[in-house]
């Protein structure tokens, strides 16, 4: 997927998230050698650190949400939580965008 996509794919996750009364904390956090949060957003307390994925359809999108890159995700919320010496309830979601919809997954890593 183009960057082009991918920014385009965040943009309207963000606009979905916001419409959920959710506060947009940041967007592209990089941790040092570990990756990148696509969006971090609080709502009722608690930090939601959201993989944003984007396909054509929903299978091709979630399955691109592979075990390497969710461990990857984890140990940046950890860089995160760790970096801002947050003591912090949270929760890893994905957000899958495609032409026709957005889904919200919440807590991904159970």
């Amino acid at each position: 997927m183009s960057k082009q996509k991918g920014d385009f794919a965040e943009k309207k996750a963000i606009s979905f998230l916001e419409e959920l009364d959710f506060k947009i904390i940041e967007q592209n956090f990089y941790a040092k050698k570990l990756g990148e949060i696509d969006i971090i957003a609080t709502k009722n307390s608690i930090y939601h650190f959201c993989e944003v994925k984007s396909a054509n359809d929903y299978e091709t999108a979630i399955n691109n949400i592979t075990n390497s890159k969710l461990s990857k995700i984890k140990r940046s919320v950890d860089y995160y939580i760790q970096s801002k010496k947050l003591d912090i309830s949270y929760c890893i979601d994905a957000i899958i965008v495609t032409d026709e919809s957005i889904d919200f997954i919440e807590n991904i890593t159970i």
